[in-house]
């Protein structure tokens, strides 16, 4: 993959998926969609790859759209639009932080988020070179800053003709609780770590191939542990307490990025569906890595 050809073979395999988009969102997301740089893809049927844990591949197979780049597939996952409270719920109980205070009541239009983190592969087959200090095909990319995944989706975009981007804090903290699927668990998918999260109780130091953990309610993974994830919005500490209650997008401004999720070097505290964290957009580190949205 270190060589790799200029022209981009791009196919789109989207499923008709059970929830369409409603024209708010869709057009938020498309808005400043670039045209595509290769011939329109072809439609036709996909699955979602099999949960091996709890069957959620046939129940899910209906949100899925698998996605080939370059010879490279990867999945997004359709979250259905809905009403949550976000931050310091009851469940997450003394870990919560202040930052995570006051719990709020947030609505969200339909969006669709990585099944995985990127990988490498897909990012060697968009931007033809590998960053990460770990090297593994399936493992997540890391050492990637938040202005090097702007610059990632800026290619990938051009490439598909979509409107990818990284998902806001909002889209982030809904998916990881299972949207509207949620078991209200404290961990993406369990309130027993170890079944759905690489940390640094089980981890050895060092990131694990996406989706070997369990999934959660939506057939997401790794949404707690393995590596921290770039959300889209600037970093606020006291953000939850003028929080838009629809479609939250963040701070105007800011000098630092969110982040989320925790990773294979964080305890248990810092892999928690509400934990937030940030850093200025140009850091880059081995733990640090991000998934899509659309």
């Amino acid at each position: 993959m270190k060589h790799l050809s200029r022209i981009f073979t791009v196919t789109l395999v989207a499923l008709i998926v059970a929830a369409a988009w409603s024209p708010a969102q869709a057009q938020r997301r498309r808005s400043n969609a670039k045209p595509a740089a290769a011939s329109k893809p072809k439609q036709q049927e996909a699955s979602a790859p099999m949960d091996k844990y709890n069957g959620l591949a046939e129940k899910l197979r209906e949100k899925a759209q698998l996605f080939t780049v370059n010879g490279v597939k990867f999945t997004m996952i359709q979250v259905e639009g809905g009403t949550f409270t976000m931050g310091a719920t009851p469940e997450q109980g003394g870990d919560a932080w202040d930052i995570e205070k006051p719990a709020h009541r947030v609505t969200l239009s339909s969006f669709s988020i990585g099944q995985t983190e990127v990988t490498q592969e897909l990012w060697e087959a968009v931007m033809g070179s590998n960053p990460s200090r770990f090297e593994g095909a399936k493992l997540p990319v890391e050492y990637v800053s938040w202005n090097d995944c702007q610059v990632f989706i800026e290619k990938l975009n051009a490439l598909t003709g979509l409107n990818f981007s990284l998902p806001t804090e909002a889209e982030w903290e809904y998916a990881a609780r299972g949207g509207n699927k949620s078991q209200g668990y404290k961990y993406s998918g369990s309130n027993n770590l170890d079944d759905v999260a690489w940390y640094d109780g089980n981890s050895g130091r060092t990131t694990h191939d996406v989706a070997t953990k369990r999934a959660n309610e939506l057939g997401i993974y790794d949404m707690s542990g393995n590596v921290w994830e770039w959300c889209q919005d600037w970093y606020g500490w006291d953000y939850y307490s003028s929080s838009p209650s629809s479609n939250p997008t963040g701070p105007a401004s800011g000098s630092r990025r969110v982040y989320r999720g925790g990773s294979g070097l964080n305890s248990a505290g810092g892999c928690r569906v509400a934990y937030r964290s940030g850093n200025f957009a140009g850091i880059r580190y081995n733990y640090l890595g991000f998934r899509l949205a659309l």
